[in-house]
């Protein structure tokens, strides 16, 4: 890789210490080339790490379109143009998640015929590679149109990230059968079996996303965005009750010390942290969105995934699965 990754020091609940951290961590320990893009005065020792310097900061609460265009010398909007000028390979921001949207689109720009980026997250499947759940959150309303391009823009990352030569798509729906589900949903599975270079096999249910039995899985950004969220407050009620049943007594205590050795590989595949957090696909550019709550081994996850992204030539590949003539 011989650009850096562009890396807002100052987005995220834990910023900057732990965002620092996490970029100190992705050099030493995966030799990775970090930027960080901060406000000196506010972001304590850099570590030994490069820093551009800017003078604003977005706030987890501004208002996502404004902020962009009225805050031009913040560090999520710097971080977009070391992008869009060819100074980095990729930006990572845990900041304000509509500002860091806002900013890359602004900053970077659409591929050529795609109507509207996706937010995709990987979702673990234990024993093989994940699975992309798409759009998590970027578009609360949607046409099939839009459904279409996202398995595409997925399917073609699934194909450069992780190896899949034909990624299976499905469709989140309440039921099996094509009949089933909203007017949006039935529009979006004629339209979906019907597009060539796409292996679609059907509607996908709410239980089928861990484990997964596609590569891709596509939706609407209001139901995915619910689904992610459900599913995170399932998987973290089900690990502190675990940890709170092995902590009842002496009986329970030395039973998980044998049962957690076991269980602690299975969970760390389901830790959010270590998943890297979020890609924004149908740019002209990449993109890393992660949680706010992320620490640093979050943050270096999320650097590692944006360095994967670049070295799989994941925009080249996702800007050849739109025609602009669709």
């Amino acid at each position: 890789m011989s650009l850096p990754i562009a890396l807002d020091a100052m987005g995220g609940d834990f910023a900057p210490a732990e965002v620092i951290a996490g970029a100190r961590r992705a050099v030493d320990e995966l030799g990775l080339s970090v930027v960080l893009v901060g406000v000196p005065e506010l972001m304590g020792d850099p570590q030994g790490l490069e820093v551009v310097a800017c003078s604003e900061v977005i706030a987890m609460d501004d208002e996502p379109g404004s902020s962009v265009r009225t805050k031009k010398d913040s560090s999520l909007v710097r971080a977009a143009e070391l992008v869009r000028d060819g100074s980095a390979c990729a930006m990572v921001s845990a900041g304000n998640t509509g500002a860091t949207m806002a900013s890359a689109l602004l900053r970077m720009g659409r591929l050529p015929g795609v109507i509207r980026p996706c937010i995709a997250i990987p979702m673990p499947n234990p024993g093989r590679t994940p699975s992309l759940l798409v759009d998590a959150g970027a578009n609360a309303e949607c046409s099939g149109d839009m459904l279409v391009q996202f398995a595409q823009l997925a399917s073609a990352f699934v194909s450069a990230q992780y190896g899949v030569a034909q990624p299976r798509v499905g469709l989140l729906s309440i039921g099996e059968e094509s009949s089933k589900g909203t007017p949006l949903v039935k529009e979006a599975h004629q339209m979906l079996a019907e597009t060539a270079g796409l292996n679609f096999v059907g509607n996908v249910e709410g239980r089928d996303l861990i484990p997964s039995p596609v590569d891709v899985i596509v939706t609407d950004g209001f139901t995915g965005n619910v689904a992610l969220k459900t599913l995170e407050g399932a998987l973290s009620f089900l690990f502190k009750t675990v940890l709170g049943v092995i902590d009842t007594n002496d009986e329970t205590r030395q039973a998980g010390r044998v049962l957690l050795k076991h269980l602690g590989p299975v969970a760390a595949t389901l830790v959010p942290e270590n998943m890297g957090g979020a890609m924004l696909l149908g740019l002209n550019g990449i993109c890393m969105i992660s949680h706010g709550t992320s620490n640093a081994t979050a943050i270096m996850n999320a650097l590692r995934v944006a360095a994967e992204m670049d070295a799989s030539g994941v925009v080249a590949r996702t800007r050849s699965a739109i025609r602009p003539d669709q």
